[in-house]
């Protein structure tokens, strides 16, 4: 069926930009808060689990925003509450720093958690109905430029961390996030509604168009929770590295302390190059390869880098699995959008989250248990699992679904009944 409202080129170029915009910004505020994490802890006088406590707020704010946020995308559009998220996120940010005791962090962190993770559904499922328009495989790019800002985020809060208050740096962070979304948000707000299909009456701002969503089947909802689960594999990664490499190398390894901090940034620098060539990769070998290959390849990598007798190969095994996982992530959140919308982001999205936050305890049990390389051999087990589950559905075409005929839900890279005789790349 033909699209309604379709964009000119130079305007989808802007809502483009604008977006990737966003999603720099989201990494860039996230990052500024971590590195301020100390400072706000000898400022409320917390002990380490009272601050443990605390920090669930932002977890349990992400949660269940996120699970609502798929139903305010649909009624009030995904770029509306993209800029509305970006708002609440820059001004609840600057909260933490004016807290005197753990309760009251850990309610101002139930506001920051919420708007962090509304403003990931909203943009992601903006990003999905983008991609769809533009008919190329671009979501990893918008995940580097989260990947990029959260870099830059941290850097610049490690560098001004000794000489400027949490306070002031906070406040910093609240103008310059203001600044960008006014700046960016009125693109997003003003530009035509990108791919309005007239068989499905889903568009990338469902709330700017007047028929209700058609309920996804039981077989879509499946599909769609298998994605996230392969999102789970792959931030479980993440999540273990961010808190437990460092101290692999350092305790296991006898890396120095300024080495051993090195090992995440590795990790990241690798998965920021992988995303930012992504769109490439996607573009020659296909959905289902990137996402098999990029499995295959963190599961080695961080078999390297857990069992390596010497730094350097570990280091190595880390940089490695930061290329294998860079794009697991995008594809599985951009192929459970294509098939159920904000709905599907948002599913996804849940348990990708829910991954990052069981990683690290769960590498703490297993050391306990066993010790910290057998634990981080978790990840190269839930990297091949992700591998394997993308393997197994190379026979589902990324828009199917039970109510809606695939062709006027299908996204610009789609696989072919050709698939089902062996892992291949979807025809493009």
């Amino acid at each position: 069926m033909p699209l309604l409202n379709k964009p000119s080129p130079h305007s989808l170029t802007r809502l483009r930009i604008a977006l990737t915009a966003f999603f720099a910004l989201d990494g860039f505020l996230f990052a500024g808060w971590v590195v301020r994490i100390p400072a706000i802890k000898e400022q409320t006088g917390a002990s380490a689990s009272d601050l443990g406590l605390a920090l669930l707020g932002v977890s349990a704010g992400a949660v269940v925003t996120m699970t609502l946020t798929g139903r305010l995308c649909r009624r009030f559009g995904s770029r509306p509450l993209t800029v509305a998220a970006a708002v609440l996120l820059s001004l609840g940010i600057a909260l933490p720093a004016q807290t005197h005791s753990a309760l009251d962090l850990g309610l101002v962190l139930l506001v920051f958690g919420a708007a962090y993770g509304g403003i990931n559904v909203a943009m992601n499922s903006a990003a999905v109905d983008l991609v769809a328009t533009l008919r190329r495989p671009v979501m990893p790019g918008f995940h580097a430029a989260f990947s990029l800002g959260g870099m830059i985020g941290a850097g610049l809060g490690g560098l001004v961390a000794a000489g400027l208050s949490a306070s002031s740096h906070l406040l910093a962070l609240t103008v310059t996030g203001l600044a960008v979304t006014a700046a960016a948000g009125p693109v997003l707000l003003r530009h035509p509604t990108p791919a309005v299909h007239e068989s499905t009456g889903r568009s990338a701002s469902p709330g700017e168009r007047g028929n209700d969503p058609v309920r996804p089947s039981r077989r879509t909802r499946r599909l769609v929770a298998v994605f996230g689960v392969i999102a789970l594999c792959t931030a479980y990664g993440e999540g273990a590295l961010a808190d437990w490499g460092a101290l692999h190398l350092e305790q296991d390894l006898g890396a120095h302390s300024g080495v051993a901090a090195a090992g995440y940034s590795l990790f990241a620098l690798a998965m920021t190059a992988g995303r930012l060539s992504g769109t490439t990769l996607l573009e020659r070998l296909g959905q289902t390869r990137t996402l098999v290959a990029g499995g295959a390849t963190a599961a080695a990598g961080m078999l390297l880098g857990a069992l390596a007798p010497t730094v350097w190969a570990a280091l190595l095994g880390f940089a490695v699995t930061g290329l294998g996982l860079a794009n697991i992530f995008p594809v599985a959140v951009a192929r459970a959008g294509a098939l159920a919308g904000p709905a599907g982001v948002a599913t996804a999205s849940t348990l990708g989250y829910g991954g990052m936050l069981l990683g690290p305890p769960a590498i703490g049990f297993l050391a306990d248990w066993f010790s910290l390389p057998v634990a981080l051999t978790t990840v190269a087990a839930l990297a091949a699992t992700a591998s394997v589950i993308g393997c197994a559905v190379r026979r589902i075409p990324a828009g199917t679904t039970a109510e809606v005929p695939a062709d006027d839900r299908r996204p610009p890279v789609t696989a072919s009944p050709a698939g089902a005789e062996q892992c291949r790349s979807e025809p493009r």
